[in-house]
């Protein structure tokens, strides 16, 4: 009898010690539940809140260039919006750049100016510390950089196809100069041998400055530049310009023709900017952004002023500017192995 109380005692005993061990667990997780919640309810409140604090946008250019002068613009329309100031801060180069904002927290307060020149950058390196697809997520367009194809005022031609007949009948004597090589412009004067089929020499510069000398002295015959610096030179007459590398005619240089309409199917080219923050950003504060960029652009002072700069007014989606920016690593690319630029 004795034994049996106890065996009944000890089992009582155990009994009790699970439903405490199982009371304790049920808490512990009901607790854990409760901070779950309060941590979501918090990061839907900020999300809901963005911004509540200044936003700073990374730019890989030195102040009181073209890309520079982009982002001040947009920015200066978007803090008007949000009621909060975008700080700009410049970095000397795109990876730069690019890899300050990759480490930054992914809660939209922290943006880096991306486009053409970054997925170029994939292209020419063989390694590089960041993924442009996997590490970041790409907000919108801000503008678009055409480039013309140029000649001397003095020169014989007249049109692209005075060019590509010039360099088709005398292989490996056309020059065609650009500023440096892995340029944009370097690129597409790459492409364009290729799509037009002909064998010329790419002559390679430091600067526009440099180009525009070459044609004077005709140590180069045409040159393939960003439309913006060659504003001067248009208005004081001292170039001639054969085409513009974008599908659609400049609308301010309504009388030269595009590559594509002028004999060379397809060539489509040109520098473009755009604003991507770190993965992991939420989708809402992604399309607040995007909405907030739409805006910018969109707005009357912003379009007159880019296109007094040469430069067209381009906001997108994010999900077209992701497109954008994988198509255009994988076009650089292709040309970069076309033209055998060894990968630094």
């Amino acid at each position: 009898m004795h034994h049996r109380s106890l065996k009944t005692t000890n089992r009582n005993e155990r009994q009790a010690m699970s439903d405490s061990g199982r009371n304790v667990l049920r808490k512990m997780i009901q607790g854990a539940l409760a901070l779950a919640c309060v941590a979501s309810g918090a990061g839907l409140h900020a999300e809901a809140a963005f911004p509540s604090k200044p936003l700073t946008l990374y730019v890989a250019f030195a102040p009181g260039g073209a890309g520079d002068i982009v982002a001040r613009l947009v920015t200066r329309k978007m803090s008007e919006s949000m009621g909060q100031p975008i700080v700009i801060e410049n970095r000397p180069s795109p990876m730069v750049a690019v890899q300050t904002v990759q480490r930054a927290k992914p809660d939209g307060y922290t943006m880096v100016m991306a486009g053409s020149g970054t997925a170029l950058t994939t292209g020419l390196f063989k390694k590089l510390p960041y993924d442009l697809m996997k590490d970041f997520r790409h907000v919108s367009s801000l503008s678009t950089f055409d480039l013309a194809l140029i000649t001397g005022t003095e020169s014989g031609f007249k049109s692209v196809a005075d060019v590509v007949a010039y360099a088709k009948a005398h292989p490996g004597k056309l020059n065609i100069g650009t500023v440096r090589v892995g340029s944009t412009q370097n690129l597409s004067a790459e492409m364009f041998k290729s799509m037009a089929g002909i064998d010329a020499l790419i002559i390679p510069y430091r600067t526009t400055a440099e180009v525009m000398s070459g044609l004077r002295s005709k140590d180069i015959q045409v040159g393939l530049e960003m439309v913006p610096p060659l504003l001067g030179q248009i208005a004081g007459g001292s170039v001639r310009l054969l085409a513009v590398s974008s599908l659609q005619r400049y609308q301010d240089l309504p009388d030269v023709p595009t590559l594509d309409e002028s004999g060379v199917k397809g060539y489509e080219s040109g520098s473009w900017n755009g604003v991507s923050v770190p993965a992991g950003t939420p989708t809402t504060i992604v399309n607040r952004l995007a909405s907030e960029i739409a805006k910018a652009v969109n707005s009357p002072e912003v379009q007159k002023e880019l296109l007094s700069m040469g430069m067209r007014p381009d906001r997108s989606s994010p999900e077209l500017m992701t497109k954008r920016m994988q198509g255009d690593i994988d076009k650089w690319r292709g040309v970069i192995k076309a033209a055998n630029i060894p990968l630094q």
